[in-house]
């Protein structure tokens, strides 16, 4: 009983730490879409639909090619 406790207690200060964060104006956690780009790095998912963040820079990137 006392390992939940213990347990839940740190996921609860964890859940707690991350509202204060919103809370105060960072961003929110955000998703995946563009993040692993940022890195140089492809979609490891395989995504079929790309965000529409991606699709537009998809897109402009295409008309700007020969």
């Amino acid at each position: 009983m006392t390992l939940f406790l213990v347990t839940f207690l740190v996921m609860g200060v964890a859940v707690l730490a991350m509202a204060v964060g919103v809370l105060v104006g960072r961003r929110p956690i955000g998703g995946s879409c563009g993040g692993l780009e940022r890195l140089g790095l492809e979609c490891d998912a395989g995504c079929d639909k790309p965000c529409p963040e991606r699709l537009a820079r998809m897109q402009s990137q295409s008309r700007e090619q020969p």
